[in-house]
């Protein structure tokens, strides 16, 4: 309203001439904001819009790194720790090492940043805990944990494996298929094609996916796999760099202290291809309601596995295909590579290892900078008539501004 006031002054001024500079004045700095916008989005272009500037190149080949290390080393082979060494698996994309790493995420000893608490909240049937943290490279890292009453271990497994009921209750999913799954070890290739808001392509997931299952915990693994059997589109766009696995155990009910309750811990992160600040406000600001979805969508799983007469989906009956871990072993395995590890720092680090100096950061950093705050100041004073101050405009500027650090 404060805008259509000012429109309004303007339009009751004396002469045709004062009106036309006035307007003038008043849309000018608007336009170069928009200019200033679109400026600010080609600098942190998409891969497929492919510009010959290398001032506007450095953010996305930093994550077109990212991502294809990400790719590489979902094909390397690690240990199993499975009880049973004559596992004949039909692929090895989610192997040993997932297992480990995913174990160290939950006992806290991956050696990341530490996470910073964002959100605590519940209601009558769940409660819910989110922290956050930002690694060095790589997009923001994400890390839930959700206490649901009245349901067990095996239900939330499958409920978050089967793909048949999951566009019931995640409106984002627009397509799902099995493109590979093998009946040995219950290990899955799916391809996910997800919604993103209206500025945004649809979102295209080649995923691989296995579950270890030790005494009733389970480690559930999701993560991003090459597949060269289904082509690359501009339309959705595949998301490489994916990461989202869950550890789900029995825990204590808030009601009455008995064991009825179930505890699922998730570690997510993706590259989405939209600039990390931008996608952690959104993230922020959509989580808590696509989380109160997942409790309805539970409970109605619930009724309906209640109904013996309807068969359980392809994908739920491949949640219940668990390889067996021994927790053990793999605990003793960990602390032999960590003890390595430790030997190899001691020495120093090996002729291999990548080093970022500060003098080959990109040089694209100082221009997107330079657009931000611009954009802010033309923001500023186009929009400080009672509508936003300027005060929120200049803050929100060096919040996008320290961008470039995390890129």
């Amino acid at each position: 309203m404060a805008l259509v006031s000012a429109f309004l002054e303007i339009l009751q001024r004396p002469n045709f001439g004062d009106v036309i500079f006035e307007l003038i004045v008043f849309t000018t700095p608007i336009w170069v904001a928009v200019f200033v916008g679109v400026l600010l989005g080609w600098a942190w272009k998409p891969n497929w819009a492919n510009l010959n500037l290398d001032f506007l190149d450095s953010a996305a080949k930093n994550n077109k790194g990212d991502a294809k290390s990400s790719s590489l080393s979902s094909t390397n082979s690690g240990p199993d720790y499975s009880s049973s060494n004559s596992e004949n698996e039909k692929s090895n994309l989610v192997n040993g090492d997932d297992l480990k790493h995913l174990h160290k995420l939950v006992e806290e000893k991956d050696g990341g940043p530490a996470w910073i608490q964002m959100m605590d909240r519940s209601t009558s049937n769940m409660s819910y805990q989110a922290w956050r943290r930002d690694p060095p490279i790589g997009p923001p890292q994400y890390r839930s944990r959700t206490i649901y009453e009245d349901a067990t271990p095996e239900m939330l497994r499958d409920f978050f494996w089967d793909d048949e009921f999951r566009s019931k209750w995640d409106d984002m999913l627009i397509n799902a298929q099995t493109l590979e799954e093998c009946p040995t070890t219950g290990q899955m290739v799916v391809q996910w094609v997800r919604k993103f808001p209206f500025f945004c392509s649809d979102r295209e997931y080649i995923i691989g996916r296995r579950i270890w299952e030790s005494e009733q915990t389970y480690y559930c693994i999701t993560k991003g796999v090459p597949c060269s059997s289904v082509p690359r589109r501009n339309k959705p766009r595949r998301v490489d760099l994916y990461y989202s696995s869950w550890f789900i155990r029995a825990a204590e009910s808030k009601r009455d202290g008995r064991m009825t309750a179930c505890e699922v811990v998730l570690f997510h992160h993706e590259d989405m291809g939209i600039p990390w600040e931008i996608a952690k406000l959104g993230i922020r600001q959509g989580m808590w309601g696509a989380v109160k979805k997942i409790d309805p969508g539970l409970r109605a799983y619930q009724n309906q596995r209640a109904l013996s007469e309807i068969p359980l989906s392809p994908s739920a009956s491949m949640a219940q295909i668990n390889t067996k871990v021994n927790l053990v072993s793999l605990q003793q395995e960990e602390e032999k590579e960590e003890s390595h590890e430790t030997s190899s720092t001691a020495i120093g680090p090996s002729k291999g290892e990548n080093v970022i100096s500060p003098d080959k950061q990109p040089s694209g950093r100082s221009f997107q900078k330079i657009l931000v705050v611009g954009g802010a100041i033309a923001l500023a004073c186009s929009l400080d008539r009672g509508l936003l101050t300027k005060a929120v405009i200049f803050g929100v500027a060096r919040r996008f501004a320290k961008t470039g650090k995390r890129l």
